[in-house]
This record gives structure tokens, C-alpha cells and sequence, in this order.
């Protein structure tokens, strides 16, 4: 496959890599800014481009990979979806009014239009998520999930106020920029949310304009419950998921990372000793690749489905 990257950021860079690591025919990049071109010129030996219709008309991809600011995904969405193009978003997508328009274009069922969600290729969620279907220790009953990091210590080489995630123009806030954990969620519940509420913090000396905390309280149509804390301002980073069962409790630590099995007469701690985080997002193209030849257009009707209900839950 021809690949073009969209946004040649952190993300961006790691995608181009990854492809190269998988073995993509050919990879080019497009961004805006000069320095990140020359950056990605200069360590991968990619062709690159200032301009999105030149880097489509001479890189003549077969699927964009987009990771610019989540304000612009749908801008370049719509342009891969009007020229054929397969296209992997690198989140949920964040403009709610521009979802119809999408859907339209995905009808035809000619291209695939996928969202990602790293976290569900996390070792403790994809092994929970096996538990859940197989039944082996009973029905799931409730989840429980927190995570807090500082937002300046994500990218400590740039000015966190000057990133998406902290400017309400860009798509940011801590819901919408940590949806794959609201997404992940979902998944491990086997159902569809009926009833949502989010209580949003803006109390942190953050210097932002969106909400640096959010309370997220979910009901599903099986009857399950799930409580989801986001911040963006706890310094000492914690990052775990809780799923109560009929007959055990199981507890992933994704700093750690491991996971806990625990029954009233036993608790078990799997460790994941080769973890490399890397890998989350190798599988998570490798998955996309293999959808672009097998997908059917309800594949990627049901994601953007998805991202409309995580946005419905990121909004209030």
C-alpha cells in the first residue's frame, strides 16, 4: 500500500515509522509547517509536501493516515473520502455536525473511514475482553476507570498551551482528547450507552480554555454501569480500569502494566514484562491495512457511529 500521512507531529512520525516497520510500499508526508517536513525528509527519507493536493496528485496514495489537530480531521477526511482514498483518523472524530455529511459519502461503500482507538489493543483490555465474551467469571456488572496525567508533561519539548488539547478552537479538552478511553469503555461493556451524564472541572492553574477534569457516569442497555475520571492536571500519573463480575474483579494497571484477577479465595497478577507501547500502535495499522481489502461499508458506518456517540458523551 501507498500511504500518505497527514500531520507530520509526534503521532505523525511515529505513524511514518510504523509503516515503514510494516513494510508500506511507499509513504509520503504533508504538513503545513516547514520545520516538521524537513524533520521527516531528513530522518525517514520520505517525500514531503506543502501542499495536500500535490502530495495527493504526485505521492498517488491509496490511504491517508490523518493526524493533524482533531479540528482539522474531518477537513482532510472529506478530501480522501471525495478522491477514494482509504482513510484512518487518528481519533474519534470531533466535529458533530460534520458526521452526517460523512456518513453520506460513506454509503457508496467504496472506501473505509476508521477512527482508532489504541487502547483496545492494550494486552489487559484485549484479555478482559475475552473473559467478558467467554462469561468465565460471570456476567460483567460495573466498570470503573481513572486516568490522570499532567498535560505538561506530555510533550515537555513544547508548550502544552500552545497543543490541541488545551485550546477549545482545536477540538481540545480532556474528554475529547482522551475519547479512546471513553471508546475502550464501551467496547469491554458488550453494549450500547442509553444514558450518559459528564461533570466537567475547570478548577486547575492550567493556563487552558476547556475543562482539565471531567466526570463521565454511563448506562448501558445490558444493564451495566461505568464511571470514567479524566484529568489532565494530576502530576503524579495514575492510569487503571476496574470490572466487577458476578464470581471476580479484574484490575489492569496500564503504568504497570499488568492485571489482577482477584475471587474470594484467590487474586492472580499477570505482568506484562515484554510490554513495548510501540506495539499498540504497529497492531492498531496492521489492523487497518487488513481492513482496507476485507471491510464491507457497514464497517465503517458503525465506527463513525461510534464517534458520534462518544461525542454526544464528550459534549453533555
Amino acid at each position: 500500500m501507498k500511504f500518505l500521512v497527514i500531520g507530520l507531529g509526534s503521532m505523525g512520525k511515529r505513524r511514518v515509522r510504523n509503516l515503514q516497520a510494516l513494510g508500506a510500499e511507499h509513504v509520503a508526508g504533508f504538513d503545513v509547517r516547514e520545520d516538521r517536513r524537513a524533520e521527516a525528509k531528513t530522518k525517514y527519507g520520505i517525500p514531503v509536501f506543502a501542499d495536500i493536493e500535490t502530495a495527493i496528485a504526485e505521492g498517488k496514495p491509496d490511504a491517508v493516515a490523518i493526524c493533524t489537530p482533531p479540528d482539522l480531521h474531518m477537513h482532510y477526511a472529506f478530501l480522501a473520502q471525495l478522491r477514494q482514498l482509504d482513510c484512518f483518523i487518528e481519533a474519534s472524530v470531533v466535529q458533530k455536525e460534520e458526521i452526517v455529511r460523512l456518513d453520506q459519502l460513506l454509503q457508496s461503500g467504496t472506501t473505509l473511514a476508521l477512527p482508532s482507538c489504541t487502547m483496545l489493543f492494550y494486552p489487559g483490555p484485549k484479555k478482559i475482553k475475552e473473559l467478558v465474551e467467554a462469561k468465565a467469571v460471570g456476567e460483567v456488572i460495573s466498570i470503573n476507570y481513572h486516568t490522570g496525567q499532567y498535560l505538561p508533561d506530555w510533550h515537555p519539548w513544547e508548550d502544552y498551551r500552545q497543543s490541541y488539547a488545551a485550546q477549545k478552537g482545536m477540538g481540545g479538552g480532556v474528554a475529547l482528547t482522551l475519547s479512546h478511553d471513553i471508546d475502550m469503555v464501551n467496547w469491554l461493556s458488550g453494549s450500547s450507552v442509553v444514558t450518559s451524564h459528564i461533570i466537567k472541572n475547570y478548577r486547575s492553574s492550567l493556563e487552558v480554555d476547556v475543562e482539565s477534569g471531567a466526570e463521565i457516569i454511563l448506562q448501558y442497555e445490558n444493564g451495566v454501569t461505568a464511571g470514567l475520571h479524566l484529568n489532565f492536571y494530576e502530576k503524579n500519573k495514575e492510569r487503571f480500569l476496574k470490572l466487577v463480575f458476578d464470581e471476580a474483579s479484574l484490575c489492569i494497571d496500564f503504568f504497570e502494566p499488568s492485571l489482577t484477577i482477584k475471587t474470594t479465595t484467590k487474586s492472580e497478577t499477570k505482568k506484562f514484562q515484554d510490554f513495548d507501547r510501540n506495539h499498540l500502535f504497529i497492531d492498531q495499522l496492521a489492523a487497518f491495512m487488513k481492513q482496507t481489502t476485507t471491510f464491507q461499508a457497514t464497517d465503517s458506518l458503525r465506527h463513525l457511529s461510534e464517534s458520534q456517540k462518544i461525542i454526544s458523551i464528550c459534549h453533555g
